[in-house]
């Protein structure tokens, strides 16, 4: 029973350790406060490079936020991506008239000439059947390119009476092979001096360089003036990209120019500002993680700066695939002259990042950043904020840094306060081992006492 009762003494002691480790801002290299503004309690802070090159890991896994208590509060990193842009676009359409006899199917003994590109000349019907007549039986437009994705039909049509106008609508890009988008429905009604009118009809979507109405009740179309076509194209925007200060870098015997950067880095983009007019150099970029591997190739390209009709035309900046490297080099084609230059000079950009915190307990709240044993503590965006959309981050407050990071402590307080770690760290090691040892002795006693009752 005594071995039992230390046991759960031992546990306790584990637990009490372990909520001890809870993160602390003395655990962090740097600190910077924020400033905060807008609707909380969520608050959403962009990182500058400074915080990047901060940090103990490209992860971010070591950025923390505090409140005035000391307490971390919970937060989501997330990575910035492209803006989309709903663009609405409205095309005129061309207008042909579809006439038959009554009765008979939408395109039947049509005649339609075209040119080279497709677009419409003619559209003629055969001659009909002596016994019927022919009418207006419907139309066809012509959108365009058709690359623009239909969601509205706008129509201006005059009839003979009021009423209700029903039609079948059916798409094409080759005016041989339609299909169906379903029926629309027109409507004019005057009464008592008020009138109603439905001259809109909705579209799934699609893209289409043909739109075939065919009316079905009346079977006579009505008469259009005017057709007009709208949809929404989706456009994405620039990822947003952090850059570095230049680096200089360090030159070897071949020519070649490498830096290393303070920490591994998903890197996107490099820039390598030319110093020289009419400078024109083939070059190769490769990367590595550390200095313990090969170098692997990851972009060629040329870099230039020319005068060109106009002014002068540059390329300085290169588009890598994004991998984690620490270091960088670039290998210049001598054919080309060079960079013009004895040293180079690199800025690395990485895709922009974003930090949202729910705010809680006393302000001011403190950006930390800077602890090589933290792990992630970043929550899914969707826990953090319930019922997420993303609509909603443009209502949520926002929080700057409020001056430059700062380290917390003096050297010899540093030191201090790495050397406390270390013996928290030492003593649940202790406290492990020895919970091990209890539960070996109690199970050695268990069969002891087993084989005294056998």
């Amino acid at each position: 029973m005594k071995l039992k009762t230390l046991v759960l003494f031992i546990g306790a002691c584990l637990l009490g350790n372990h909520a001890s480790a809870a993160p602390a801002p003395a655990d962090f290299a740097n600190r910077v406060p924020l400033e905060v503004s807008g609707n909380g309690p969520w608050y959403r802070v962009q990182l500058p490079i400074e915080v990047l090159f901060a940090a103990r890991h490209g992860d971010l896994r070591d950025v923390r936020i505090f409140n005035a208590e000391g307490e971390a509060l919970p937060y989501s990193l997330r990575t910035s991506a492209a803006s989309e842009k709903e663009v609405r676009s409205e095309v005129q359409a061309r207008i042909f008239p579809l006439r038959g006899a009554s009765g008979s199917a939408a395109g039947d003994n049509l005649k339609i000439v075209r040119s080279t590109t497709g677009t419409i000349l003619e559209i003629t019907p055969n001659a009909p059947p002596p016994d019927k007549a022919q009418v207006l039986r419907g139309w066809l437009l012509e959108t365009g390119a058709g690359d623009l994705p239909l969601d509205r039909l706008q129509l201006d049509w005059t009839a003979d009476g009021d009423g209700f106008q029903r039609l079948r609508i059916e798409a094409s890009d080759d005016l041989e092979h339609w299909r169906s988008l379903g029926e629309g429905q027109l409507a004019r009604l005057d009464f008592n001096g008020q009138r109603i009118e439905q001259n809109d009809i909705a579209l799934p979507g699609e893209t289409a360089r043909y739109l075939r109405l065919w009316w079905e009740s009346p079977e006579q179309a009505a008469q259009l003036v005017g057709a007009t076509l709208s949809g929404s194209r989706s456009t994405s925007g620039p990822v947003p990209m952090l850059w570095s200060e230049p680096l200089a870098a360090k030159a070897d015997t071949n020519g070649d120019f490498s830096w290393s950067l303070p920490l591994a880095l998903p890197v996107e983009r490099v820039r390598i500002p030319l110093q020289q007019d009419n400078t024109l150099a083939p070059v190769v970029i490769s990367g590595r993680h550390d200095g313990n591997v090969q170098w692997t190739p990851l972009a060629r390209g040329v870099l230039y700066r020319l005068p060109g009709q106009g002014g002068e035309i540059t390329q300085e900046e290169l588009q890598l695939p994004g991998r984690t490297l620490g270091q960088l080099r670039l290998q210049v084609d001598s054919r080309g002259g060079g960079l013009g230059g004895s040293t180079a000079h690199l800025s690395v950009g990485v895709r922009a990042s974003e930090l949202v915190f729910l705010a809680r307990g006393g302000a001011p709240y403190e950006l930390a950043v800077g602890n090589g044993s933290s792990t992630d503590g970043s929550l899914p965006l969707t826990t953090l904020v319930p019922g997420y959309e993303p609509k909603r981050l443009a209502g949520m407050g926002e929080a700057r840094l409020k001056g430059t990071l700062q380290a917390p402590a003096t050297p010899a307080t540093a030191k201090e306060a790495k050397a406390d770690t270390n013996w928290k760290r030492y003593g649940l090691w202790a406290l492990l081992l020895a919970g091990v040892g209890l539960l070996a002795l109690m199970a050695l006693s268990l069969l002891r006492s087993n084989r005294q009752a056998s």
